[in-house]
């Protein structure tokens, strides 16, 4: 078994890519270590299995295709590099654009051009269904809620990109599907909700659940935009990797769909309740402040996935606060991936 994963040094490839690696699988991973912590992922990795590393920018049309030509024998392409950020969209959408839409449709063109068999699986966002003001949001026991979705948000749900990053995910979800009806490519693509887990090196715009935990335990200041009572719906990393794992297996039966795939009802997580649990662990008031909201920022996501449980026999088996404090566990245990080095005196 091969896999090819653009984006394997982040925090979703480099957890995919070292299970494959335990399996005794092939790995490629595809990563141009823009982004801060990915160098630790990829060194951690290293330790986990011989993986075939390749520093390349999923932008270069033409050495895609080249990779990717070396490559055609791969089982799995599974394509996770991207923009990841709201807030970064709005400040350089021409960044965003071309990493999130052209670089997808870049990779699209190599499994093409190349007569590649292999299933690819997307890794898209439930930004792509937007703000979903007129579904009559309501706050209820000190939380945002859907007025009148009980099982939260389905795929049959008219998409509505808000943001730049909305517009670049969306814009590339589309590509993926049609890329199988019009040219019969193997194509599934994912609308993942809130991720979290090991090696997430979070940030304060991107990764909130990873950020909270990684700034109480080293004192860093936390800032909560909006009011805090904005939900998710949390899926831990394990359970995302058994979700990619049964839908490759899946065969034909689901390639060419799209599926959401989060925590669904079951697992919902405001910020507040976020910082309540962290002041739990440490047995002590949790110092944070407010600032305004943020553009694209929704104040309810919770995902529908009954779609995933039928056709994928997938369901998380990761409840909120087992997965938090696995998380919570790890960050206490790997303090020194988040510390800057000092710098050292000439």
């Amino acid at each position: 078994m091969k896999s090819i994963i653009t984006g394997g040094a982040g925090f979703i490839g480099s957890n995919a890519a070292a299970r494959a690696l335990r399996r005794g699988e092939r790995v490629v991973v595809v990563d141009n270590l823009c982004r801060d912590g990915v160098q630790k992922n990829l060194d951690w990795l290293r330790t986990q299995g011989p993986l075939e590393f390749v520093r390349l920018d999923i932008r270069n049309a033409e050495e895609l295709v080249r990779l990717f030509s070396e490559h055609r024998d791969a089982d799995r392409v599974l394509h996770l590099a991207a923009q990841v950020a709201v807030t970064t969209s709005v400040t350089n959408p021409r960044d965003d654009f071309e990493m999130n839409a052209l670089g997808t449709f870049n990779v699209l063109e190599a499994v093409r051009r190349n007569a590649m068999t292999a299933p690819v699986l997307y890794s898209s966002t439930n930004k792509v269904y937007g703000e979903m003001t007129d579904m009559g949001i309501v706050e209820k026991n000190g939380q945002y809620s859907y007025g009148s979705l009980p099982y939260g948000v389905a795929e049959e749900r008219n998409l509505d990109f808000h943001s730049p990053y909305g517009c670049s995910k969306g814009s590339a979800d589309q590509y993926v599907i049609d890329y199988h009806r019009i040219y019969g490519l193997r194509t599934i693509v994912f609308r993942q909700s809130c991720i979290y887990g090991y090696r997430q090196f979070g940030a304060e715009d991107q990764g909130w659940v990873a950020w909270f935990l990684i700034a109480a335990q080293l004192a860093r200041p936390i800032t909560i935009y909006g009011d805090g009572k904005q939900v998710r719906d949390i899926l831990f990393i394990d359970d995302l990797l058994d979700a990619y794992d049964v839908a490759f297996s899946a065969g034909d039966r689901v390639v060419g769909k799209a599926y959401n795939i989060g925590g669904g009802p079951q697992n919902v997580l405001s910020l507040l309740e976020l910082v309540a649990y962290i002041e739990k662990r440490q047995g002590r008031k949790l110092p944070y402040s407010f600032s305004g909201w943020r553009p694209g920022d929704q104040k309810v996501f919770v995902s529908d996935i009954r779609r995933a449980q039928r056709e994928l026999s997938w369901t998380p088996k990761i409840g909120c606060v087992a997965g938090l404090d696995r998380l919570y566990d790890w960050v206490a245990q790997n303090k020194n991936l988040f510390v800057a080095p000092a710098p050292v005196m000439a």
